[in-house]
């Protein structure tokens, strides 16, 4: 996520102690999130007066509450970032963005007893500092500006052929021509430019090189390819281009920064009004209006979007629709599906009945592009779609299916503060090691603090997904929270046979991929978890519920 060092310069004490003018919600229902197979905040959604947020933790509530980072909320109890909730909301008539978080600010304090106050404490970040030498010129006009291009954009190289070598690839370059612009600023800058989190970790780039006044100067750099992969052109890593060419440096420490810190806030929030649940209506199951046809021959997946208050899929395959309607992921077992499943194209155009809230502008970097889509409200619409017009005839059932499953071996792992938030993060521990200066192909540090292995189990597909994309059982047997960090290669880093992944799993084993490390240093996930947490991630036959067709026809019904 992006930052803005003025964030909280936009929060006033008013944010913080609601008055009784504040306004409110006219309806809400607060439960926790049942489960997804993919985890992660979705929303917030508006349309027709109904307000909705999904898989939220508090930190996500907020900060789409008060419009701060998440890396900026301090303190508060460990559930804070683990935990999550649903929210669904009747909004006044009239209500707009700005109102809605007022109402959401009301709504968590009244509902989880949340408060909040601002402050100032040290926070992770990367140090901008002067070498010995800056190269440096002083401005020469008064006037400032600081623009950033992309030179370079080509083509991406043809997909790998096992056995084969693979392409170069050009690499964009990120060109910085500044003029009049001070230390800070251009931090600031460098750390919202594409690929810079490839080496900030998402960190803020905090200005401590000393140099007062203003400058001119132009700087490049290309983003971070992982040893072994070829490529043409100009190649300047971010940390390498600064020195090279500016004279400065940047480390990782410890920098003051405004943050909300939270005083307190209650795990379960205070029951549903039955009155309130009379406010909704029950959720719609049915599409107002819906056409699903074959797709035009050699047609390609297209990117679902909304217009028009119509929802409109191009391109894709019933195996994907049947994924997205039923909840599942690509490795989740589907029983009885004919072949042609994963190969026929269709297109379907809906519209939802009213007051079903369908998606909303994202809002990236202060840049409103794209509809996020309300995919939780779609499923029963898709579901029952299917179900007609191709004479779906479905059920589930438990049967042994390969699944992951962690044990310990001979565990290496620090008793964690028990006041500490649980959560895994990207980057060092406290001690600031980080094993990927010196091994660049250890791509991927994750340090996780105050974890239990069954929630680690549970998010090992959200850290790892390349690896492990379904869901992981907990078989260690150790109790209690952990701190811990390990380090290992994304799976597209290591390569065999000209880029060919191979699995270290046993065949037909569940879904991601495990690759065995290499001569080059490279280290998979399991054999990371393994060595450095004496962990084992194997696949195990455990029973699980699948989908099972028991009859589909190749067609739909004419619409």
């Amino acid at each position: 996520m992006k930052r803005s060092f003025a964030i909280l310069l936009l929060l006033t004490g008013a944010a913080f102690a609601q008055s009784v003018a504040a306004p409110q919600f006219s309806a809400a229902d607060i439960r926790p999130s049942p489960h997804s197979s993919i985890p992660a905040m979705k929303g917030p959604f508006f349309g027709d007066n109904r307000y909705e947020i999904r898989y939220a933790t508090m930190v996500d509530l907020i900060h789409a509450a008060y419009g701060v980072d998440q890396e900026r909320i301090s303190g508060g109890p460990s559930w804070l970032e683990f935990d999550r909730f649903d929210v669904v909301a009747i909004a006044p008539n009239g209500s707009n963005a700005a109102s809605r978080k007022l109402m959401l600010q009301s709504l968590l304090a009244e509902r989880f007893g949340l408060t909040l106050h601002q402050d100032s404490k040290p926070m992770p970040a990367y140090r901008l500092i002067a070498g010995k030498n800056p190269k440096l010129q002083e401005a020469s006009g008064s006037s400032a500006s600081c623009d950033m291009k992309i030179e370079n954009i080509g083509q991406p190289p043809p997909p790998s052929v096992p056995g084969e070598p693979r392409q170069p690839t050009q690499l964009p370059v990120i060109v910085f021509t500044c003029h009049g612009t001070t230390m800070a600023s251009f931090a600031e800058r460098l750390a919202n430019a594409p690929t810079a989190d490839q080496t900030f970790d998402r960190k803020p780039l905090v200005d401590q090189t000393g140099l007062e006044g203003a400058y001119d100067f132009t700087f490049r750099f290309t983003p971070q390819i992982p040893p072994g992969f070829p490529v043409t052109g100009e190649s300047m890593p971010l940390l390498e281009a600064l020195d090279k060419q500016l004279g400065l440096k940047a480390e990782l420490g410890t920098a003051p920064m405004p943050v909300i810190s939270v005083d307190r806030a209650n795990e379960k929030p205070t029951e549903n009004s039955p009155d309130a649940a009379k406010s909704f209506p029950p959720t719609p199951t049915e599409f107002d209006v819906a056409e699903i046809k074959p797709s035009q021959p050699g047609a390609r997946a297209g990117q679902p979007e909304i217009k028009n208050g119509r929802v409109i899929v191009q391109g894709i395959t019933l195996q994907n629709m049947i994924w997205l309607a039923w909840d599942k992921t690509p490795d989740d077992e589907i029983v009885g599906a004919p072949k042609w499943l994963n190969s026929d194209r269709f297109d379907l155009i809906a519209k939802a009945p009213e007051g079903v809230a369908l998606g909303d502008l994202m809002a990236v970097n202060n840049i409103r592009r794209g509809f996020s889509i309300n995919v939780d409200a779609l499923r029963p619409m898709i579901r029952n779609l299917l179900v007609e017009r191709f004479k779906m005839q479905v059920h589930t059932e438990d049967r042994p299916t390969p699944t992951w499953v962690l044990t310990a071996v001979k565990p290496k792992l620090q008793p964690a503060d028990p006041k500490g938030r649980t959560k895994w993060t990207e980057g060092p521990a406290a001690d600031g090691k980080d094993p990927r200066k010196s091994n660049p192909v250890l791509g991927r540090l994750v340090t996780c603090h105050n974890m239990s292995m069954a929630q680690f189990a549970a998010l090992l597909s959200d850290i790892a997904p390349g690896y492990v994309r379904t869901g992981v059982i907990d078989a260690t047997g150790l109790e209690g929270n952990w701190d811990f960090t390990f380090n290992f290669s994304g799976a597209g880093q290591l390569q065999k046979g000209g880029g060919r992944l191979e699995g270290d799993g046993p065949p037909g084993g569940p879904g991601g991929v495990d690759v065995a490390s290499d001569p080059s240093g490279g280290l998979s996930l399991s054999d990371a978890l393994a060595k450095q947490l004496g962990l084992k991630l194997e696949t195990q036959k455990r029973p699980k519920p699948v989908l099972v067709i028991d009859h589909i026809e190749p067609k739909p019904t004419d619409n």
